[in-house]
Protein backbone atom coordinates (compact mmCIF):
# COMPACT_ATOMS: atom_id res chain seq x y z
CA UNK A 1 0.00 0.00 0.00
CA UNK A 2 0.99 3.62 -0.84
CA UNK A 3 2.41 5.88 2.30
CA UNK A 4 -0.06 8.61 2.51
CA UNK A 5 0.82 11.92 4.52
CA UNK A 6 -2.15 14.19 5.99
CA UNK A 7 -0.69 18.26 7.31
CA UNK A 8 -3.71 18.60 9.52
CA UNK A 9 -5.44 20.37 12.33
CA UNK A 10 -7.18 19.74 15.30
CA UNK A 11 -10.18 22.54 14.77
CA UNK A 12 -10.09 21.91 10.86
CA UNK A 13 -13.42 20.25 9.85
CA UNK A 14 -11.83 19.51 6.45
CA UNK A 15 -9.38 17.75 7.99
CA UNK A 16 -11.62 15.73 9.85
CA UNK A 17 -13.72 14.55 6.50
CA UNK A 18 -10.46 13.66 4.56
CA UNK A 19 -9.33 11.93 7.55
CA UNK A 20 -12.72 9.54 7.39
CA UNK A 21 -12.72 9.22 3.97
CA UNK A 22 -8.94 7.29 4.21
CA UNK A 23 -9.96 5.43 7.50
CA UNK A 24 -13.28 4.39 5.20
CA UNK A 25 -11.14 2.52 2.95
CA UNK A 26 -8.88 1.21 5.49
CA UNK A 27 -5.71 3.53 4.50
CA UNK A 28 -2.98 4.07 7.16
CA UNK A 29 -2.10 7.24 7.32
CA UNK A 30 0.61 9.54 8.64
CA UNK A 31 -0.92 12.63 10.21
CA UNK A 32 1.39 15.51 11.05
CA UNK A 33 -0.11 18.30 12.93
CA UNK A 34 0.89 21.90 12.62
CA UNK A 35 -1.24 22.93 15.47
CA UNK A 36 1.12 25.65 17.37
CA UNK A 37 4.06 24.52 15.30
CA UNK A 38 4.63 27.19 13.48
CA UNK A 39 7.78 25.59 11.67
CA UNK A 40 5.91 22.20 10.94
CA UNK A 41 3.32 24.45 9.18
CA UNK A 42 6.02 26.45 7.30
CA UNK A 43 7.68 23.15 6.18
CA UNK A 44 4.39 22.04 4.81
CA UNK A 45 3.64 25.20 2.87
CA UNK A 46 7.09 25.07 1.48
CA UNK A 47 6.59 21.37 0.35
CA UNK A 48 2.82 22.13 -0.85
CA UNK A 49 2.85 25.53 -1.83
CA UNK A 50 -0.70 26.05 0.11
CA UNK A 51 -0.49 27.19 3.80
CA UNK A 52 -3.79 25.48 4.23
CA UNK A 53 -4.98 22.39 6.08
CA UNK A 54 -5.20 19.68 5.63
CA UNK A 55 -2.10 18.63 2.91
CA UNK A 56 -2.31 15.38 1.32
CA UNK A 57 0.59 13.36 -0.74
CA UNK A 58 -0.05 9.81 -1.98
CA UNK A 59 3.37 8.59 -2.40
CA UNK A 60 5.40 10.94 -3.92
CA UNK A 61 2.35 12.86 -5.12
CA UNK A 62 1.02 15.95 -3.56
CA UNK A 63 -2.78 15.35 -3.67
CA UNK A 64 -4.50 18.74 -2.54
CA UNK A 65 -6.86 19.13 0.03
CA UNK A 66 -10.03 17.65 1.13
CA UNK A 67 -12.29 18.81 -1.84
CA UNK A 68 -8.95 17.58 -4.08
CA UNK A 69 -8.99 13.69 -2.28
CA UNK A 70 -12.82 13.92 -2.86
CA UNK A 71 -12.99 14.75 -6.31
CA UNK A 72 -10.19 11.71 -6.89
CA UNK A 73 -12.83 9.68 -5.14
CA UNK A 74 -16.20 11.01 -7.43
CA UNK A 75 -14.01 10.69 -10.51
CA UNK A 76 -12.80 6.81 -9.51
CA UNK A 77 -9.08 7.72 -9.32
CA UNK A 78 -8.48 7.48 -5.54
CA UNK A 79 -8.00 3.70 -5.14
CA UNK A 80 -6.10 3.50 -7.79
CA UNK A 81 -3.66 6.03 -6.26
CA UNK A 82 -3.74 4.31 -2.62
CA UNK A 83 -3.32 0.79 -4.60
CA UNK A 84 -6.32 -0.58 -2.38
Amino acid sequence: MTQVVVYSSDYCPYCSRAKQLLASKQVAFQEIKVDGKPQVRAEMANKAGRTSVPQIWIGSQHIGGCDDLYALERAGKLDALLNV
